[in-house]
């Protein structure tokens, strides 16, 4: 008798092979047959009409904070991951002095828009070195597996301090330290090290990140690190404003090292030819033998934009700021006066508010064709014509006027089905869109 049967399901095994139907059995922590009518089980799952796949894992989450407190992991959990992977983009929790909990955690808010409160209240801090972090996710039950990696920002303030944090040039002490710190961490379980290059990632006042401008030969020590530990993969988010000087020291780093560099393929630019240039330049890499690879979403990124989110098409505009201080019942209130409605129609995007948000989130909060109604069931790959640009063309109205009274609830029979500060549109970017 089997431990498990889920039965009927549509198995996907993972293969490449069609789609059939079946039953999956379970022994133990075992998978015992795959297909085909399997005998009696102490527990049945009736599948039929789902999907049963092996379990994804997520390469690219942050749940670097939620980790230390959360077992469940929702929603990856109820999505199918069964392993996540956090610690990208360079930020991260460890290593970490006591004196730098509030600089990590603001970084965590700035670069990945995760509430700096819940943090703060959420963190034990029960860790300083990567391997005690490590330590600390192994305390709490799990739900799905996690794997973490050593991230550059932590490891940089780590190493130097508030030098760090103005971003000023590691000495050869500097990368010594860094270099053997993710040895350490490599050796005691991480996954790989990241780093973000990139003017997209800010802290909630504006500050680039420590590792924004940090040297080449910062970033080659730390690759020949990995190399002597013999595991882990290098990846990174850049802007990639040298190209080639970026392609000299990855490849580099992939030669010293010999192992997986990666880099994120999106398409942060309005070059059409530019994501060819780096895919030839990972195709030169590979023609060399080193294992460089371009990481690439498999849809185009969305941000959800609200009224109450960090980010929404009036958040650069001025009378829009200052209501921001309001709570969400009494800034709706505000905002569904006719006088008020306006005035921010009428404020064009403040140079004060533009200086501090990075260039990306600039073209997202204004790019009105790529704006579409969330709507109760998502469509992740909604048709140019539900746009707000191309509905308020159809209404007879300007995108920025569909769009505000879209937001406060405040259009007749049109698509907002909630007059609720919460009702929220989606922005789809910006790979292949």
């Amino acid at each position: 008798m089997h431990d498990v049967v889920i039965r009927g399901g549509t198995i996907v095994d993972g293969t490449g092979a069609p789609a059939f139907q079946g039953d999956v059995a379970l022994d133990g922590d075992r998978i015992a047959q795959v297909g085909g009518k399997a005998g009696p089980a102490r527990r049945e799952i009736q599948a039929e009409g789902r999907l049963v796949t092996p379990g994804w894992v997520d390469v690219h989450t942050h749940y670097d904070g939620q980790a230390t407190w959360d077992p469940v992991l929702a929603p990856s959990s109820w999505h199918g991951a069964t392993t996540i992977m956090f610690g990208n983009c360079g930020v991260g929790f460890a290593p970490v002095r006591k004196a730098h909990h509030q600089a990590l955690i603001d970084l965590m808010e700035g670069v990945e828009d995760i509430p700096g409160i819940a943090l703060a209240e959420g963190l034990k801090w029960d860790w300083e070195s990567f391997p005690e972090y490590l330590d600390a996710l192994s305390r709490l039950p799990r739900t799905i597996d996690v794997a973490a990696q050593i991230a550059h920002h932590p490891l940089r303030v780590y190493a130097m301090g508030e030098r760090a944090i103005a971003r000023e040039l590691a000495t050869p002490e500097d990368i010594d330290l860094m270099a053997r710190l993710t040895e350490e961490a490599l050796r005691a379980g991480a996954f790989g090290f990241t780093t973000s290059r990139t003017d997209q990632h800010k802290t909630p006042a504006g500050d680039l990140v420590p590792g924004r401008y940090a040297d080449h030969e910062e970033l080659i020590a730390i690759g020949r690190a990995m190399g002597r530990a013999g595991r882990g993969a290098f990846g990174m988010l850049s802007d990639f404003e040298d190209e080639a000087a970026d392609f000299a020291w990855m490849n580099q780093v992939a030669k010293d090292s010999k192992r997986p560099v990666w880099f994120l393929l999106t398409d942060r630019s309005y070059d059409p030819q530019r994501w060819r240039r780096l895919m030839d330049g990972v195709r030169a890499a590979r023609a060399q033998g080193l294992p460089l690879s371009a990481q690439v979403a498999g849809r185009p990124v969305g941000l959800i934009l609200g009224l109450t989110t960090s980010l929404n098409p009036f958040a650069l505009r001025e009378s829009f700021a200052e209501l921001a201080r309001l709570s969400p019942a009494e800034q709706l209130a505000r905002l569904r006066d006719p006088a008020v409605r306006a005035q921010i129609l009428s404020e064009e995007a403040s140079p004060r508010l533009l200086e501090v948000l990075p260039p990306l989130s600039r073209q997202i909060a204004t790019r009105w064709d790529r704006m579409y109604d969330l709507g109760g069931k998502p469509d992740y790959e909604p048709p140019p014509e539900r746009s707000i640009a191309a509905l308020a063309a159809k209404a007879g109205q300007t995108p920025q006027e569909y769009c505000y009274d879209f937001l406060t609830g405040a259009m007749a029979g049109g698509c907002c089905t909630s007059p609720s500060p919460t009702t929220s549109m989606a922005t789809w970017r910006w790979c292949g869109r």
